[in-house]
């Protein structure tokens, strides 16, 4: 008998879960909120980092529910702490359950809970979960997903640098970069956070460069890779750090209805500003190497694609062109 209903239940109860929050607007402590809801308190914890941690946009169901736009973890002091040893969780929101409720999931809705549990899988192996998983697969091509297949190339260094970020070893990696089209010699790096986008797993990692920036790398670009003994210090800024290294630029383009997907690959935030039946306006919010990111998404979106501002970026795609016909020595 499948066991995926067993998951569907724990992701089920989170309604009651941000009922409870919204009654509590300082927060509740993760010990008594499972209590409430009849659940272990690290499987709730688990829970909530894997509803949050799902690809969406703002405003976007997942599984037939809506999230509140934020969830705080916090220590017995009030301040922010690590959500994986954090004692009190709070949404911040006037209303988080307003808009809770279940509706029937469409198949791009299907894709984002399926994207969301096979990634929750690569890092916490389950068998609920994969069970659920198969009950996905079932659901979207009729068929069961049979053995689980071997990890993915770009996934093998996964596991190994949540590891090396826990216990804050570092880690030699040899690295084909996504924007200079190189593969750099081995580098020596300190995994400080590990995050997921739309282009799969990333690190932000130092040793900090002169200026004091950090680097963020594509797992799918790790070649190799080795963690070492050495074990290494974090920055006292670090959360200011990483939040530079996150921050993003707005750009504005004008592109193709069926080139939408690279707005979704290359840019963290997609917000239409108009669209009629030749084209879409979106506004982007985009990380840096800027120009090198736009320059990539208009490639990726064809001759009908555009940059409407910043005016210095418009060149962006042609730019890059030239660039990659020199560097693959290619003449016409």
């Amino acid at each position: 008998m499948s066991k995926g209903p067993q998951y569907a239940a724990r992701v089920a109860r989170l309604p009651e879960v941000f009922e409870l929050l919204s009654a509590h607007p300082a927060g509740v402590p993760l010990a008594r909120l499972a209590e409430e809801v009849g659940a272990p308190a690290d499987e709730l914890r688990e829970d909530l980092l894997a509803f949050y941690s799902a690809d969406l946009m703002e405003g976007d169901p997942l599984l037939g529910l809506f999230r509140p736009p934020v969830l705080e973890f916090l220590g017995d002091d009030g301040a922010e702490a690590d959500p994986h040893q954090a004692e009190v969780v709070r949404v911040v929101d006037e209303h988080p359950a307003d808009e809770l409720g279940v509706q029937y999931v469409d198949a791009s809705e299907l894709a984002l809970v399926y994207t969301a549990a096979s990634a929750l899988h690569d890092i916490e192996p389950d068998e609920d979960l994969a069970a659920a998983i198969d009950v996905l697969t079932e659901t979207m091509v009729g068929r069961e997903a049979g053995p689980e297949p071997t990890a993915a190339r770009w996934n093998r260094a996964l596991r190994p640098l949540q590891t090396a970020q826990r216990q804050r070893n570092a880690v030699r990696v040899v690295y084909s970069r996504a924007w200079d089209h190189a593969v750099t010699p081995p580098r020596v790096i300190h995994p400080y956070r590990l995050v997921q986008t739309r282009r799969g797993w990333e690190v932000d990692a130092g040793p900090p460069d002169p200026d004091g920036s950090l680097r963020t790398y594509l797992l799918s670009g790790v070649r190799e890779f080795e963690v070492l003994e050495e074990q290494f210090v974090l920055p006292d800024d670090l959360p200011q750090r990483l939040a530079e290294q996150r921050a993003t630029s707005t750009v504005t383009v004008v592109l193709p209805h069926h080139a939408r997907w690279a707005a979704d690959m290359y840019a963290e935030n997609v917000t239409v500003v108009r669209a009629d039946e030749d084209d879409v306006e979106l506004e982007l919010e985009c990380l840096e190497p800027l120009e090198r990111r736009v320059g990539m998404l208009l490639l990726a979106a064809g001759p009908d694609s555009f940059v409407r501002e910043p005016a210095d970026l418009r060149h962006a795609g042609v730019v890059l062109a030239e660039e990659l016909l020199v560097h693959h020595r290619v003449t016409g």
